[in-house]
């Protein structure tokens, strides 16, 4: 007997006491739910398109450390191989109050991971009565994305980037974690970038982060970035004034995390496109 796809031994199991893990609550209850398991190629999929022309993809997040703790933005662009899939696609979501995730790569499974990585640190949270550590929220997803490792193998990466607040370091401070698609974790100082523009967004990062940035000047710098990554990357969209799109903007500190409203992305956005008129080459 089956209910929902899911056999009766699963839901026998599902019952009994589970652990603090959501994803490993579902991977023994009903293992073909995860994204790393429904997008799986057959060999009779060998001559079909290549999963980059087929499947939406998103870039460019960036992300730096400032003096309150840490910021991170995305582009607006999803890409279907040489054309636009959408212009207004969000990259930057809320992990949870004091910590933020930002995708690249395949858009459909990396917001689908998102979201099961909120499950996952609200379950935790439910079940052990306490906040997982920034550096445990870190080690859950490297293993979500670990388990994608299959699908990433035919085309279907998912490269997210991790930070927030940690007010439980000797220093609280705002960190950054990146990634690789097998899982791999590394811990970025001072700032970060990921997606197909990052070379490009790496590089004007490198010549305007400072140590003990406000967060008005971080905003900037990170729009300055993504700018760049936009004028030398086709697969990432710079600030659209016409349709009023601009890039998702995060900014996590000891009080907890907020999005900047666009009005006060506007105004960054028309001063940076205004120190830029006119100069040849900019």
């Amino acid at each position: 007997m089956s209910s929902g796809g899911i056999s009766s031994d699963s839901l026998r199991g599902a019952l009994g006491p589970g652990t603090s893990s959501f994803v490993e609550y579902v991977a023994h209850a009903a293992p073909g739910l995860l994204p790393g398991s429904r997008h799986r190629m057959t060999a009779s999929t060998q001559y079909a398109p290549s999963a980059q022309d087929i499947a939406p993809h998103g870039t460019t997040i960036v992300a730096l450390t400032t003096a309150s703790g840490v910021l991170m933005a995305g582009d607006r662009r999803a890409t279907m191989g040489n054309m636009i899939a959408q212009r207004d696609i969000e990259k930057v979501f809320a992990a949870d109050e004091y910590s933020m995730v930002g995708i690249a790569g395949t858009a459909g499974i990396a917001v689908e991971m998102v979201r099961l990585f909120q499950v996952e640190l609200e379950h935790y949270e439910k079940i052990e009565g306490t906040q997982l550590t920034l550096e445990g929220k870190a080690n859950r997803l490297s293993t979500m994305i670990r388990g994608n490792l299959g699908a990433a193998m035919q085309g279907l990466a998912v490269v997210p980037m991790f930070a927030g607040f940690d007010a439980e370091a000797p220093i609280p401070a705002g960190r950054i974690y990146s990634f690789d698609i097998t899982g791999g974790r590394s811990v970025e100082h001072y700032y970060s970038s990921v997606g197909s523009g990052s070379i490009f967004a790496r590089g004007a990062l490198k010549k305007l982060w400072s140590p003990g940035l406000d967060d008005d000047t971080a905003i900037r710098i990170a729009i300055e970035a993504l700018y760049d990554a936009a004028d030398d990357d086709s697969a990432t969209g710079g600030p659209d004034l016409v349709r009023g799109i601009f890039p998702i903007v995060m900014l996590a500190t000891g009080t907890g995390l907020r999005r900047v409203d666009d009005a006060t992305l506007t105004t960054i956005v028309q001063g940076v496109i205004a120190s830029r008129t006119g100069r040849l080459g900019a």
